[in-house]
Parts: structure tokens; sequence; C-alpha cells
């Protein structure tokens, strides 16, 4: 797997062989905890959709995962975010269904339905 820092609100992940990397365009781009969230989401939602290409008989060749987001102001924490997959070999009769088992990325829902948060200090 190869996650792409496109910019500093988006990134692409796409199957490669051998173990994951993290590429960004520049030297200074930082990896941000923003990336990390956006990387965590495309993960998971390629394995869904991998997982549902394998069990429907689809060639998952070609599928990739990019996630985008902005930013709201107060408090100042991600506002919106916007998953597309491009996916060449998937017939056009699939999309709609593609597009359903994409948003069963259990990442997907946590972010839809947001945990309880408790911080605590370790003694």
């Amino acid at each position: 797997m190869k996650i792409s820092l496109l910019t500093e609100d988006s990134i692409r992940l796409e199957a490669t062989p051998g173990p994951m990397t993290i590429e960004a365009a520049a030297a200074d781009q930082q990896y941000s905890p923003f990336h990390m969230l956006a990387s965590s989401l495309a993960y998971c939602t390629f394995s869904v959709l991998h997982s549902w290409a394998e069990n429907k008989e689809l060639s998952p060749d070609g599928l990739s995962v990019g996630v985008s987001w902005q930013f709201a102001e107060k408090p100042h924490r991600v506002g919106a975010m916007q998953i597309t997959f491009a996916w060449p070999g998937l017939p056009a009769d699939r999309l709609e269904q593609a597009k359903r088992v994409a948003a069963l990325c259990t990442v997907h829902k946590t972010l839809e339905h947001s945990p309880t948060m408790t911080i605590e200090a370790a003694t």
C-alpha cells in the first residue's frame, strides 16, 4: 500500500507491492495528525471495497481511495471530509452498490457517530 500526501488537506491510498509507504511531493511536507485520520479512513474504505470485490468475484485492480477535508472554524477541527474512489475495472452497474459498501467502513461509521471521549492523567 502507498499513501500519497497530495496537499495539506488531501491524501490518496493505492495498492502497491511491498510494505506500506507514505510519500510526499516535497521533503518538507509533514505527515500530520489530519493526514493520519484521513489515512485510517482511506485504508478502511479500501479494505471493505477490496473484500467486497473478492466476494463478488470482481477485480480490484486499479482501486484507489482519496480523502480530503476542510476545517471548521470553532472549535478548530475537521468539519467535513470527502471520500472518493477510482476503480477503472468496476462495472458501471455496480457503482451505486460500491458506494453503499464503502460507507460500511467502521472508521466511517465511527466518524458519523462520534464516540464518547474522556481524558485522564496517568498516575
